[in-house]
């Protein structure tokens, strides 16, 4: 795990311009760094030792190309064994070396080949051709900014804040995806002219153009296995995935909750270190239920108590770190106890893509959930949804209207906030809204499949993105450790997607098969579960005076006020401290964004 920062178009003062943009990601890669300049491209590498600790720095050379990477290759041990029947040499035990022989032989397919998580900027220094990739579901960061001039790149959009070329601008085209969604859909950001590379995808780089292509694609396949030989095939493939994510020559230690997933991972791969993290409040504490699962494994669980002053204080530095906005609770969780885990180890593993891979969440329960209505012909449902839109929004109605429509017509992913029409109501402009099909249309253009594998296909692709993978990545590297998630592998995936839905979900419970293969290794009665996922008080916290505060100054800012319709949104947080509505999620959400905005754009954070 490391950091990689780099741009296109060098002149006298790149040296000084790449040794800026690099001390800003040093907590990504605070052991070694490294550098290479040349009259087109500028290199920079913080690196975090992980494996072959004396031989791996970068930016690694061979021949003529040059390479920085982030990330690890769990495969490399059986690629490099192929590439030595082809003649290959290798000077080092690194997965960094496999790679630029593999560029060698397969050039821009080498991405499909590796099993990992990965992000990395390879450049040949005769053709002065830059080949960048990401790994296949975004577990690694890759953002780019390009503004028909100039090309820069790197692992985290505040290495672009020291160099001289990039101008920082905020982009309010997004404001109302990130409002529906609690994130930005998509490549864009919140930064003008700032982009991801998305998931699965690689671009070429050459005298001003881009090749842009997707050379992996999240697809659901239809298969009749049984349920035992379903749960076998998920036993055997995810001990072969818990096995490739231990390899390391650094202790490797684990993030556990109470749920199945952390569980499972822990009960397989037995570390010696543990960390969880909770509150006072019981209803928010999973400390209990980890301790009783490493006392029965025999291992050590290692634990904090988060107080309301702490998580508090900390968010500016939260929203630094994140690089946008995010109202997802859990990052705060996942900073302190990643802070936790940094004091003894150097690796963690984390049991992000369970939910996504498997079938975890409630909202993949809604043809399930429909009942005997569901049963309905669509014309008939769709019918009565469209005369539904007119009444008023009262109990049940909601429930016609859903059940009408399909599910590219009307989801936005597993946590939604803000419907258009509430964003109509509170931004001062709303004449340039992004419509439903606006947001959603590229992720489910060409998608096959059942409504289930259709929610899951669109989550892969957005929330699991811009959520779940960015705030675990962003959250362990600030305190210099690196998170590994067994469960988002392409070889777990592949038994995922073939995967029936009534073996994903019923209408007793979710991660069905999941739960039964984990069954088989987990000592306690954590697989029946259901994962709270390091949750917050927050609901409460808001309503409590020094909370409620903050949040009130919050909405008060500039760009608030410049945005928002600021006194419906004071409203909106009285309502919610009275007990009138539960508004916590909706006020959540803009309050982090003025949080993020004051630390990125105001004067007294920079």
């Amino acid at each position: 795990m490391c950091g990689i920062v780099g741009f296109y178009h060098t002149n006298d003062h790149s040296k000084e311009d790449l040794s800026k943009m690099m001390e800003r990601i040093k907590h990504r890669g605070p052991d070694e760094s490294g550098q290479f300049i040349d009259d087109y491209v500028a290199l920079g590498h913080q690196r975090l030792s992980i494996i072959d600790l004396s031989n791996g720095k970068q930016p690694m050379h061979y021949g003529k190309y040059v390479l920085v990477f982030n990330g690890e290759i769990y495969n490399y041990k059986e690629l490099k064994k192929d590439l030595i029947a082809k003649g290959h040499e290798f000077q080092t035990e690194s997965d960094t070396e496999v790679i630029l022989h593999m560029y060698q032989e397969h050039k821009y397919d080498t991405a499909s080949y590796l099993r990992g998580m990965f992000s990395f900027a390879l450049y040949d220094s005769e053709t002065h051709e830059l080949y960048c990739a990401r790994d296949q579901f975004g577990i690694k960061p890759f953002y780019y900014y390009y503004d028909q001039e100039h090309l820069l790149f790197g692992s985290e959009i505040k290495a672009f804040l020291d160099h001289p070329d990039f101008h920082k601008e905020l982009n309010k085209d997004v404001l109302d995806i990130y409002l529906q969604m609690n994130f930005v859909a998509g490549e864009n950001t919140f930064f003008k002219n700032v982009k991801q590379l998305l998931p699965g995808h690689y671009f070429v780089y050459k005298d001003g153009q881009f090749d842009m292509q997707r050379y992996y694609k999240v697809e659901f396949k239809d298969q009749y296995k049984t349920d035992q030989e379903m749960i076998k095939a998920i036993d055997e493939i995810m001990k072969d995935s818990v096995k490739h994510h231990l390899i390391a020559d650094v202790e490797v230690g684990s993030f556990l909750s109470s749920g199945i997933d952390s569980s499972y991972l822990v009960s397989l791969a037995r570390p010696q270190h543990t960390y969880t993290v909770g509150y006072s409040d019981e209803r928010y504490n999973e400390i209990s239920y980890a301790k009783d699962l490493t006392q029965q494994l025999g291992i050590e669980n290692k634990s904090k108590i988060i107080s309301k002053e702490e998580y508090l204080e900390v968010l500016p530095k939260i929203m630094y770190h994140l690089d946008e906005p995010t109202a997802d609770p859990a990052a705060v969780a996942l900073y302190f106890v990643s802070e936790l885990a940094s004091k003894d180890v150097k690796v963690v593993l984390s049991g992000e893509g369970a939910d996504e891979f498997f079938g975890g969440y409630n909202t993949y329960r809604g043809d399930i959930d429909s009942g005997i209505y569901g049963k309905l012909p669509f014309g008939i449902r769709h019918f009565i949804s469209k005369i539904c839109k007119h009444l008023p929004s009262v109990k049940g109605v909601p429930f016609l209207i859903r059940n009408g429509e399909r599910v590219e017509d009307y989801y936005v992913g597993v946590n939604p906030v803000f419907s258009v029409q509430d964003c109509k109501h509170l931004l001062r402009d709303s004449s340039h809204l992004h419509s439903h099909k606006d947001i959603v249309g590229p992720v489910f253009e060409g998608m096959k499949g059942t409504n289930i594998q259709k929610r899951q296909s669109f989550d892969l692709q957005t929330w699991f993105v811009k959520d779940i993978l960015q705030k675990g990545d962003k959250m362990t590297m600030a305190h210099s450790i690196e998170s590994r998630v067994p469960f988002t592998d392409k070889e777990v995936f592949e038994v995922a997607s073939t995967l029936k839905d009534n073996q994903k979900v019923t209408k007793e419970n979710t991660k069905v098969l999941l739960r039964q293969a984990a069954k088989k290794v987990i000592p306690n009665e954590a697989y029946k579960k259901k994962k709270l996922g390091f949750p917050v008080p927050l609901r409460e916290w808001m309503r409590e005076d020094d909370l409620y505060k903050k949040v009130y100054e919050g909405l008060q800012t500039p760009i608030i006020k410049e945005l928002f319709d600021d006194q419906k949104l004071i409203s909106m947080l009285d309502d919610h401290k009275n007990h009138k509505h539960d508004y916590y999620k909706k006020v959540w959400t803009i309050y982090c964004f003025s949080l993020w905005h004051q630390v990125f754009f105001s004067e007294e954070y920079q």
